[in-house]
């Protein structure tokens, strides 16, 4: 596996890979890493490299997704939207519920995000935000440990 980390342990599989993306299911089909590969990622190439992934989740009855985030430098809320309200929600019946994120380390990239999802969760009152564990790391290993 070949990501910014030395997560030399794990048993990787690469599931897909694209110009914006790399996706690795552990062999255990515990988790997901998506990492981002560029600074920007186009709205559609987004959506349709994570419907892309819908069917391999819910083969291997994922229950956690990582994304690392690192490498971007720009942030799109529509597209934070879609990710939420639309994808996550259709893999939550799933049982994808746990989801870890990694981000840049630019104060205002997660001032973005946090600003993002307080918009969401304004427009979108009914969305089951108490079904899911999201939560933000600063390495992959933290991502897999909790």
């Amino acid at each position: 596996m070949e990501t910014k980390e030395n997560t030399s342990t794990l048993k990787m599989h690469l599931e897909m890979q694209s110009e914006y993306f790399k996706c690795f299911r552990d062999e255990e089909n515990s988790f997901i890493i998506c990492e981002s590969l560029t600074s920007y990622l186009p709205v559609e190439e987004f959506k349709e490299f994570f419907e892309q992934m819908t069917p391999i989740i819910k083969e291997h009855q994922i229950s956690k997704f990582i994304f690392d985030k690192r490498s971007l430098r720009a942030f799109h809320q529509p597209t934070m939207e879609w990710y939420f309200v639309e994808w996550k929600q259709k893999l939550m019946d799933s049982g994808l519920t746990v989801h870890r994120k990694i981000l840049p380390d630019e104060g205002w990239f997660k001032k973005a995000v946090q600003a993002g999802r307080a918009s969401i969760e304004k427009s979108h009152p009914d969305f089951p935000f108490d079904k899911l564990d999201i939560q933000y790391f600063n390495s992959i290993d933290d991502c897999i440990r909790y």
